[in-house]
């Protein structure tokens, strides 16, 4: 990492005219030595700094981290009613008449499954309408991908926003922190996935055109900042909307998304210190027609472990995200 991004990341209070003041006057050393702010660190060296502040990473809200685990005792399984309104409340970040739009944690499962007993489609219930009309899930996110997760709130609008989602208007974007640095920065990952990958079968694989069961998956990508040539930050855009597509498609590629369970496949990589070993995926930005009028644009902040991995790389999240103007299919 480069000398400038460390302070970034554990001092950005610090400004970048502080810094190259107390380089030039030599109160910051690397093993000693004077050093610039270009100056490249490696693990093991000393960074003798004047004293400053550091600022520490924003620690999870406890709703969030709650919603986390499982499962839950014995005597809040299926929570109270009250209680998963309120924690629905809490993780909006938008909400009218037609839809509501959720920061889903990660860890949280998004429907029922074999020993998943807390949910956000069984939470929906709890925000049932006096005419008895239950929310309902619009599109679906792996338990450990956090993000935006878009339910709409009367029948019409789900029928509408099935079909926006099945005719591909909907645009998502998504940003992951991967193993290396994909050549070219910016490109198209285009494959045909099926199921029947893994030990029993549950991963997505690479498939033939014309085999059974496979479906085209179709993901544009940027790499938006590194941290050398051991990660990278990627913008991406789902273009088809496959199980896995993104897991599967940066395995197959071979950079892995950080934290994968599933399709983490590097021999002798290392994370690297400080960073969680939970999956780096986030469902960034979702913009779509509104189901009367307009478009609902809606952005997620990064999880709590995606923070502090971004704030020891010196990664910013407001860089400019040259995936934005990647082509539409």
């Amino acid at each position: 990492m480069r000398l400038d991004r460390w302070f970034r990341a554990h001092y950005p209070a610090l400004a970048f005219g502080h810094l190259q003041k107390l380089l030039r006057t030599g109160q910051v050393r690397v093993d000693g030595a004077r050093a610039k702010s270009n100056t490249r660190l490696a693990p093991g060296q000393r960074v003798r700094v004047p004293p400053l502040k550091p600022v520490n990473p924003v620690p999870p809200h406890p709703r969030a981290a709650r919603a986390a685990r499982l499962p839950l005792p014995p005597g809040e399984r299926g929570g109270v009613r009250g209680g998963d309104a309120e924690f629905l409340k809490s993780i909006t970040l938008y909400e009218d008449r037609d839809v509501l739009v959720l920061n889903k944690p990660m860890g949280l499962a998004v429907q029922g499954g074999s020993g998943t007993v807390r949910h956000v489609d069984g939470m929906l219930d709890a925000l049932r309408g006096r005419d008895g009309e239950r929310p309902r899930l619009v599109h679906r996110l792996d338990k450990d991908t956090s993000g935006v997760l878009l339910v709409a709130k009367t029948r019409l609008a789900a029928a509408a926003l099935a079909k926006t989602f099945r005719s591909r208007a909907a645009r998502k974007i998504y940003w992951a922190l991967v193993a290396g640095v994909p050549k070219p920065r910016q490109g198209r990952i285009s494959t045909y996935l099926a199921k029947g990958g893994g030990p029993e079968g549950e991963l997505m694989r690479i498939a033939r055109h014309g085999e059974k069961e496979a479906s085209h998956a179709v993901t544009y990508y940027a790499v938006v900042d590194q941290a050398a040539q051991k990660l990278a930050w990627l913008s991406l855009k789902p273009v088809t909307g496959r199980t896995h597509q993104l897991r599967a498609h940066y395995q197959i590629i071979g950079h892995p998304i950080v934290g994968d369970p599933k399709y983490f496949e590097k021999e002798n990589w290392e994370l690297p210190g400080g960073l969680q070993n939970r999956l780096h995926l986030l469902a960034r930005r979702l913009v779509i027609p509104h189901p009367r009028e307009g478009t609902i644009d809606v952005t997620a902040p990064l999880p709590p472990h995606m923070q502090q991995s971004w704030n020891l790389l010196g990664f910013d999240a407001k860089e400019y995200d040259p995936i934005v103007d990647a082509p539409e299919e």
